[in-house]
């Protein structure tokens, strides 16, 4: 992408020789993600361009350096796109996710939106023979429900309000489920991703162009209420709702981005002692977490898949979620496969 609206297309050299800890792997499936969407837009607030896009993938493993152990060729694989310093603080604690240097492939690096992509064994995640390579591809934005989830303090038995219906936050609602959440509510204004959350095992659902959003948390939480918010829309209504309805002293998760800064009241959230946490794309065990629950058909991610584009007609899928978008979750981009 050589600005925001324009994508080029270039032949270049293949990779030729690999370093001994590195795998060479020919993509076959590219998944497009909401936040290469801000991109296109001109809207991203960390990314500056050109930039190869592509950091939800999937494909088979060609090559391998000498030291490599993990996999070997013809095995299918992901891999994590953090690039991170690993000096930082952040590094030395274990939470390079949050790298003060962090660059992430498809955004400030280059990504995978390639015939071939070569990466560190130990951002390599293997995937086991059941698992597809649309399946596969689907396994970095599973990894970012996986930390979500895990962000919530002690999940078990609280009612959950997740704000968006989208990919993320359908995934993000299964993870919870799965983790032992008592009652999960979806609240977005597309009525087709709240029917796939549905689809998605998600019982209770709001749609907030028919239904007051207060009216939806007394009609699925009587008087319990709820103690979890994840906001996943990154949109300023969603977490104004989620501050001014949730129990005093609980949990909001920030997932969304958010292309302009949301208003709100510190006051509020000061005199209820709400908690207010981010939460930032993952860790290598948040992705072993997704390929064990994807693999254990514990999580759906077959309804999500709305279209497949040939690698050619990348900006044609680009358009057709933006006249598509309260229609469609997740597009993908077929490339080798």
């Amino acid at each position: 992408m050589t600005e925001p609206g324009k994508i080029k297309f270039s032949e270049i050299k293949s990779p030729m020789e690999l370093l001994p800890d590195e795998v060479l792997l020919e993509i076959k499936k590219i998944g497009v993600c909401g936040s290469d969407i801000h991109v296109w837009h001109g809207k991203h607030p960390f990314t500056s361009y050109p930039i190869v896009q592509g950091h939800e993938y999937s494909g088979e493993v060609i090559a391998v350096g000498d030291n490599v152990k993990l996999v070997k060729p013809g095995d299918k694989a992901t891999g994590r796109p953090q690039l991170v310093c690993g000096e930082c603080n952040p590094c030395k604690r274990g939470d390079y996710n949050v790298c003060e240097n962090l660059r992430v492939q498809g955004f400030q690096s280059d990504g995978c939106a390639q015939d071939y992509f070569v990466l560190p064994e130990d951002r390599v995640i293997k995937l086991p023979d059941n698992i597809s390579y649309q399946e596969g591809a689907m396994v970095e934005p599973l990894a970012v429900g996986a930390h979500c989830s895990s962000r919530v303090t002690d999940l078990k038995n609280k009612n959950v309000v997740v704000f968006g219906a989208g990919t993320i936050g359908n995934i993000v609602s299964q993870f919870l489920k799965i983790k032992g959440a008592a009652k999960i509510l979806v609240s977005d204004i597309h009525e087709f991703r709240l029917i796939k959350a549905k689809e998605c095992g998600i019982e209770f659902i709001n749609n907030v162009a028919e239904e007051p959003f207060e009216d939806a948390v007394k009609r699925v939480f009587g008087d319990e209420g709820f103690q979890v918010a994840i906001e996943a829309a990154g949109a300023e209504q969603p977490i104004l709702n989620a501050i001014n309805h949730i129990e005093n002293g609980s949990e909001i998760i920030i997932l969304g981005v958010f292309d302009k800064p949301a208003g709100i009241n510190m006051s509020y959230v000061c005199e209820h002692e709400l908690v207010i946490k981010g939460s930032m794309m993952y860790k290598h065990e948040d992705y072993l977490e997704a390929v064990d629950f994807l693999s254990k058909n514990l999580v759906n991610t077959k309804p999500l898949l709305t279209k497949l584009f040939d690698f050619e007609d990348y900006e044609e899928a680009y358009r057709y979620i933006d006249k598509k978008g309260s229609e469609s979750l997740k597009i993908m981009i077929n490339i080798n496969d």
